[in-house]
């Protein structure tokens, strides 16, 4: 049955990742791994709408994609290239059938790819930019948008951390064991940030983050970070269609419609934390999204609140940990205490610091401080969104 433009590009999402990740362990170039899985997404986009959706898109994709690849290095070993005479005696050895690729391709070909991009030689902003790229499947002008960088230097900044890799011998692999908890540290971080950048105004980077992490989930399912983690950005999505007003307003937790969360997010989220509970490992993941979990339990329990915060300012102590375990202490013991504790941390460059103290002088009575603080707030936030509702709160 023919196929609409929609659906190809629904399957060069959900497939681009897992094709490139293929590519790259059979050619060992990620340049060329891209460029043969866009040339054989533009063949599907031309003959899938006449013959319809194969068996296996992503078979099929990675079978095109591999004999481009094939094709073009023997155009270039004609001419020179030993390092092409190479790659194409490694990929002679790999079957070419789709359903042989196709089993392969299952595992652990995008968990290596992810590991690749989130290398500790890497930068972390050329870490989240090669994530989004290699397995989101993201163009350079997205990405560059999302960042808000010119579409040039996040550019510059992909062909240097490819280049890094290809020059620095980076090995496409899954770390070894002692280096897995460094290296995995970093690819939630990467992830994380991803759904962060996405969490006010770009649903599809927060769908994106939660597919990866879906991903590296069902990958390694007996790390209880990558649950929680996973866990985390569910509870957090689910509050999406009730964050804002219809004309971008925010609207904060406390005042939210409850009925607008998405009851099967929650539920899932909801499960993974009690798993985690039950493995007994915890972690800074794992605690935030225990608390984000209370939170989908209405009335909130601040007592239970503080508490989850006690125990991540044990394993992630800081100062901005720190400052939202003050909102918990300004409900079960008021705002005065709560304010002695934002005064002695050293945030005055963090808008939320301001805007936290701002609610807690406002609580006290003590309104003009409240105004200035106010003021200090709106001046350091960049997002519209935030600054309007900060600006609402002072005239209040």
């Amino acid at each position: 049955m023919p196929v609409s433009t929609s659906e190809v590009e629904r399957a060069f999402r959900e497939e681009y990742g897992r094709a490139v990740a293929v590519l790259v362990r059979v050619f060992g170039d990620i340049d060329l791994a891209e460029e043969a899985v866009q040339d054989a997404f533009a063949v599907a986009a031309a003959k899938w709408p006449e013959t319809g959706l194969p068996s296996s898109p992503a078979g099929w994709i990675i079978t095109t994609a591999r004999n481009r690849a094939v094709d073009r290095i023997r155009r270039e070993s004609q001419r020179a290239g030993k390092h092409a005479q190479a790659a194409l005696l490694h990929a002679a050895t790999e079957e070419s059938t789709e359903e042989s690729i196709e089993e392969y391709a299952v595992r652990d070909d995008r968990l290596r790819l992810i590991f690749t991009c989130c290398h500790p030689a890497l930068g972390t902003p050329a870490q989240v930019a090669l994530t989004l790229r290699l397995l989101g499947g993201l163009t350079t002008p997205e990405i560059a948008r999302a960042f808000l960088v010119p579409e040039p230097t996040m550019a510059q900044r992909l062909v240097r951390a490819k280049g890094k890799i290809r020059d620095a011998r980076i090995p496409y692999r899954i770390p070894r064991e002692a280096d897995l908890p460094a290296r995995l540290t970093a690819v939630l971080a990467v992830l994380y940030l991803i759904f962060n950048q996405g969490h006010l105004d770009r649903a599809d980077l927060c769908a994106e983050a939660i597919r990866l992490g879906r991903l590296l989930a069902e990958l390694m399912p007996d790390e209880p970070e990558v649950m929680g983690l996973l866990a985390l950005m569910l509870l957090t999505e689910s509050r999406r269609a009730s964050r804002t007003t219809p004309d971008g307003a925010l609207i904060l937790l406390q005042d939210q419609d409850r009925t607008r969360w998405d009851q099967d997010l929650i539920a899932e989220g909801r499960s993974i934390v009690r798993t985690c509970l039950r493995v007994n490992r915890p972690g800074p993941y794992q605690i935030q999204a225990a608390i984000n979990a209370v939170h989908t339990d209405p009335p909130t329990d601040w007592t239970q609140v503080l508490q989850l915060y006690d125990q991540l300012m044990v394993v992630q102590p800081g100062p901005v940990v720190a400052l939202n375990r003050a909102v918990a202490v300004a409900e079960v013991a008021g705002p005065r205490e709560a304010l002695a504790e934002v005064d002695r941390l050293d945030l005055t460059n963090y808008y939320l610091f301001h805007a936290i103290r701002a609610d807690l002088l406002h609580r006290l009575g003590r309104t003009e401080e409240a105004e200035t603080a106010y003021d200090d707030a709106i001046a350091l936030t960049t997002n519209p969104a935030e600054r309007e509702l900060l600006k609402r709160k002072r005239a209040q």
